[in-house]
């Protein structure tokens, strides 16, 4: 398992601190967006920056890039299809982002929909997903379709049951509230809503998750269970030819909610 640090931003982003396997002092920072949190940690921490990484544009994943690099010099790797000019690397679906001083190797993977070029990286039992997929929940639709969105989560919900889902917002609790809307009778959402109300009432990060508890309680992964289907055709009023259009179908309900 990675050792991972979340350094809090902003009011509910997580900047990630990946540490080495075996190196415990180098690590790298996935989606920074504000610098000063994380030259902080490092420098109060003595860490070495080896790597930064990036999922999307965005500004509160990008903002950071430059202030950080004028500290701690380091090589950054991003979304090919995305215009980063802070970006060295630029990686898309089936590349690998090797960091041999980290002893770390991530596979690409291609899941536009929150943006057109998200990427996330996936390895050593982790996925850093940026904002594709939340706890209990996924992100909005700024750039893709709702098609494209349903096969980048499809995507994540294939990868092995114990993957940590790292994702950069703490949204679990206005997540779960709609989970439970669309889906009131399941028993492990209402199991996972009670310790995530308790894991925040002691200020504690709800993420990560994992890819088998997403499959279990998140709707954006579940738009095959017909009680999804059930309350997405109620919501909308009509039928809903098929997974796709269900998808359309709970996310807009949730952009209103």
């Amino acid at each position: 398992m990675l050792e991972v640090t979340p350094v809090p931003a902003f009011s509910d982003n997580y900047i990630w601190l990946v540490h080495g396997v075996g190196e415990r002092s180098r690590v790298a920072v996935v989606d920074p967006g504000d610098a000063a949190p994380v030259n902080s940690v490092l420098d109060r921490d003595g860490l070495k920056l080896d790597a930064i990484l990036i999922t999307h544009h965005h500004p509160d994943h990008v903002g950071g890039v430059e202030a950080i690099l004028r500290q701690h010099p380091a090589p950054v790797y991003g979304p090919r299809g995305e215009r980063i000019s802070t970006v060295d690397h630029r990686l898309g679906e089936g590349d690998e982002c090797r960091l041999p001083s980290l002893n770390l190797r991530f596979r690409i993977l291609d899941v536009p929909g929150h943006t057109a070029g998200h990427i996330a990286y996936f390895g050593h039992g982790a996925v850093f997903c940026g904002d594709t997929l939340f706890v209990a929940g996924c992100g909005r639709l700024f750039e893709g379709t709702p098609a494209q969105m349903t096969q980048s989560l499809q995507k994540l919900a294939a990868l092995p049951a114990n993957t940590q889902v790292f994702c950069a917002h703490e949204y679990t609790l206005s997540n779960l509230r709609f989970a439970q809307a669309v889906e009131p009778d399941n028993t492990d959402l209402a199991a996972f809503a009670e310790r995530a109300q308790r894991v925040r009432g002691r200020g504690l990060p709800t993420v990560p998750s994992t890819i088998g508890i997403e499959r279990a309680i998140n709707p954006f992964l579940r738009c095959g269970e017909p009680a999804v289907q059930s309350a997405a055709q109620r919501k909308a009023g009509q039928p809903l030819a098929d997974n796709t259009a269900v998808f359309g179908a709970i996310r807009q309900w949730k952009d209103n909610f």
